[in-house]
């Protein structure tokens, strides 16, 4: 809507000017997003897309990836671009295979994370190498709002869930990880081409937004041998 379109390059205008007068000193956080919602009288949503446009003009870090940074053989991954775009920037010749892609009901899940709402949006992918072993698999569970719950219908935007979220509005601040290495069960074995009792990494992700809510529930099991995780942690938007 234009109205919406031009409240939120209103707001990034605003901010932007003042990051590069040095309002908001080098590394501090800016206000959070009830504090700018109060200030501009808009929405969330607003404040969310403006702050997703002060991210990509690279003056403030939205922290997609927070909590880690993921390497494979060595170079990190622009989880902004998502893992499939930034593993053929670097050249890295990787198949990716959806596996899933639809609305579910996971009750189990929702108790979890302390949502009323059991609906999500599952998507599963796998990524190989050219001879077919699988390096990653990743199971992604996002709350099925309104404004997502159509999404297996259309489709990612560039291919990349996380650049689909932020393009809703639905911006990671914060995130919890758990971090284990154990044997691929007989499923996952059969899904990655590879032995059953293989080691591969688990990592278990919940990223939240500003107000707590929950963007995203993801869990991947990643090739030790290909991949590295950097453990980082931080307090959401930073100039």
């Amino acid at each position: 809507m234009p109205g919406q379109v031009h409240k939120h390059h209103r707001v990034a205008h605003v901010l932007a000017d003042e990051i590069r007068a040095g309002v908001h000193a080098d590394g501090s956080r800016l206000p959070g997003e009830h504090a700018l919602r109060e200030r501009f009288g808009v929405s969330r949503t607003t404040v969310r897309q403006a702050l997703s446009a002060l991210g990509e003009q690279g003056l403030i870090e939205t922290h997609a990836g927070i909590g880690s940074i993921v390497t494979f053989d060595g170079t990190p991954l622009d989880q902004q671009l998502g893992w499939t775009r930034a593993l053929a920037d670097q050249g890295t010749e990787l198949a990716t295979e959806t596996l899933r892609f639809e609305r579910i009901a996971d009750p189990e899940l929702a108790t979890e994370l302390g949502l009323a709402d059991p609906h999500f949006i599952a998507l599963d992918r796998v990524r190989r190498l050219a001879e077919g072993a699988g390096v990653s698999l990743e199971r992604s569970r996002v709350p099925a709002v309104p404004a997502l719950a159509d999404l297996p219908e259309r489709g990612l935007e560039g291919g990349s869930l996380n650049r689909t979220l932020i393009a809703a509005g639905h911006i990671a601040a914060s995130s919890d990880a758990r971090i284990a290495v154990s044997g691929l069960g007989d499923e996952d074995a059969g899904l990655l081409h590879r032995s059953p009792g293989e080691p591969f990494i688990r990592l278990a992700q919940v990223f939240r937004d500003a107000d707590g809510e929950v963007v995203e529930q993801v869990t991947s099991l990643l090739d030790p041998s290909r991949f590295q995780l950097h453990v980082r942690t931080g307090r959401g938007a930073h100039s």
